[in-house]
């Protein structure tokens, strides 16, 4: 852990995580929906170009779901992944987490909601190189507060969690690209996050491995009832799914429960994932 010692959110610059549950999230849940979108729209001006990325999008999602967004490149689906992380604000419209407007949130509330609520999957990993995997996923616990020594121990359950047991002292270049994307997963789930973002998850494994992580993430959604939201153009992901949102030119087009698709998919000699 020596690449950690003496980090803290302060000495990377970033602003400290509230270890207090905001006043806005510390109530009763709401009984239904964990996420609700309402009339989002999203502009980007390139030059004397006003691009609109997303054109009053509106969908609930309700808690331990598993939902695949999915479209064509340029349809919306990461810039409508940015705005329910957090990661962006909208030109118009509304993002509700647990009925919480993340639009009316400061600098530490919104610091606790990315840290603390929700986590991310990324398809390019985004490991940190000079990190172990143990490391990787201890960071997003000492962000939050907590010690070195229970940050370790938590990494090495949830490693061991999604397989990587006897790998928590390798750094990414010492790991094949599905074992990377476990890291990823592992770490998405520091700080026990009640909703999980994965953009892509098994855009750049092969099949089977993409199976592998798909039966991985569906695992963690109905053992642990985490909320499961991701962007893929991966066919195989609609076997596992509660729900699928279809996105074309910044809307969603259409939505099927996984009853309504009359595909089979997901299966690989004969092994059905789900």
């Amino acid at each position: 852990m020596a690449e950690l010692e003496g980090l803290t959110p302060e000495t990377a610059g970033q602003p400290p995580v509230p270890t207090e549950t905001p006043a806005r999230f510390a109530r009763d849940l709401p009984k239904e929906n964990t996420v609700r979108v309402r009339n989002l729209i999203k502009k980007y001006e390139m030059g004397t170009t006003v691009v609109e990325a997303l054109r009053g999008t509106n969908f609930e999602i309700r808690r331990g779901e598993y939902i695949s967004i999915m479209g064509p490149s340029g349809s919306g689906k990461s810039t409508l992944f940015n705005m329910i992380g957090g990661l962006d604000k909208p030109t118009e419209g509304r993002v509700y987490i647990d009925e919480v407007d993340i639009a009316q949130l400061d600098a530490y509330e919104l610091a606790w909601l990315r840290c603390r609520k929700i986590g991310y999957i990324f398809q390019s990993f985004n490991l940190i190189p000079v990190m172990t995997a143990l490391e990787n996923v201890s960071l997003p616990m000492i962000f939050a507060g907590m010690t070195a020594d229970d940050s370790r121990t938590k990494a090495v359950e949830l490693l061991t969690t999604v397989g990587l047991g006897e790998r928590v002292q390798h750094k990414p270049l010492e790991l094949s690209g599905g074992q990377q994307q476990r890291v990823a997963v592992a770490r998405s789930l520091a700080n026990d996050p009640a909703i999980v973002l994965a953009d892509e998850p098994t855009g750049n494994l092969d099949t089977r491995t993409g199976l592998e992580i798909i039966a991985l993430l569906k695992t963690l959604n109905e053992v642990n009832g985490v909320t499961i939201i991701t962007a893929t153009h991966d066919t195989k992901m609609l076997d596992v799914s509660d729900r699928i949102f279809y996105m074309a030119d910044g809307k969603i087009d259409k939505m099927e429960t996984r009853e309504e698709i009359d595909l089979q998919v997901g299966r690989l000699d004969g092994e059905e994932v789900g």
